[in-house]
């Protein structure tokens, strides 16, 4: 066919999804004007999602699973479009989380989401929806992800959880002081738990520090390695082993420095008490 544009899925979430529409019609050997036709719907309007020039609503992906008997497969796949208040890659990142047998985060300035108490995470999304970054729907989005993140590694058997924090995660308030109280309480019983490390990266290691922005690295069940790292305007997933190795390798020395478990219990109970 001439003039068809080439996808790229890993551009975004709207591509992967346009790709995914592009295919499931092809093997049925429709053109995008009989897709129109059964989707009730203009080919202009076909073509520009599968393009990703417009994002799937939930009654167009919900149309397509119907026109296509796939089930609820296209509207599941379009939530990650509509997770427009996250950088690029998170949505993906977050599905491989919930089936990874290890996961090791690096937080600096905020608690990590699958840690975030309810208030937590409400009244650092507030602040955001303030400030005019994100709209109140999308703030809506951030929480409800937060839970859906925790209710996923709440399964038999559960991953094993690293968990790396710099200082400034403690110290930053968000929200009430009952609230930080709840929030540090937290971290707490996450260290009791069997199956997790937590540690804290304090101010004086310096320039001991190998990492100084967030950084996820995930270990899934077959032992492949997938990592998500973020700046302020930027996520970027990645999923080739030589450039994720290398992130790991960071990791494993950022632990190495950071102090124990029990230091680290120890200083968020001395945060909380106010006497440090």
């Amino acid at each position: 066919m001439l003039n068809r544009k080439e996808l790229d899925p890993e551009k975004s979430p709207s591509a992967a999804f346009g790709q995914r529409l592009r295919t499931l019609r092809d093997e049925r050997g429709w053109t995008q004007d009989e897709l129109a036709e059964r989707m009730r719907c203009s080919s202009t309007h076909i073509s520009a999602v599968e393009t990703g020039r417009r994002p799937p609503t939930p009654r167009f992906a919900k149309c397509a699973d119907r026109v296509f008997g796939t089930g609820d497969r296209l509207e599941r796949q379009s939530r990650a479009v509509r997770h427009t208040a996250l950088l690029e890659g998170f949505p993906e990142y977050v599905t491989h989380e919930a089936r990874a047998a290890e996961i090791r985060l690096y937080e600096v300035g905020v608690m990590p989401g699958i840690l975030q108490t309810p208030e937590y995470a409400s009244a650092l999304t507030a602040r955001t929806v303030e400030r005019g970054a994100i709209t109140p729907e999308q703030g809506d989005e951030r929480i409800a992800l937060v839970t859906q993140r925790q209710t996923a590694l709440q399964r038999t058997p559960p991953p094993l959880v690293f968990v790396v924090l710099d200082e400034s995660c403690l110290r930053r308030p968000v929200g009430s002081p009952a609230t930080m109280d709840g929030q540090l309480a937290r971290l707490v019983e996450f260290a009791a738990l069997p199956n997790t490390v937590l540690q804290v990266a304090p101010f004086d290691m310096g320039d001991r520090r190998p990492l100084s922005l967030p950084l996820y690295v995930l270990t899934m069940e077959n032992r492949g390695l997938l990592s998500y790292a973020e700046s302020a305007q930027r996520g970027q997933l990645e999923r080739e082993r030589t450039s994720v190795v290398p992130l790991l390798t960071a990791y494993h020395q950022l632990q190495a420095e950071a102090l124990s478990q029990a230091a680290s219990v120890a200083i968020i109970d001395q945060v909380r008490k106010g006497t440090s």
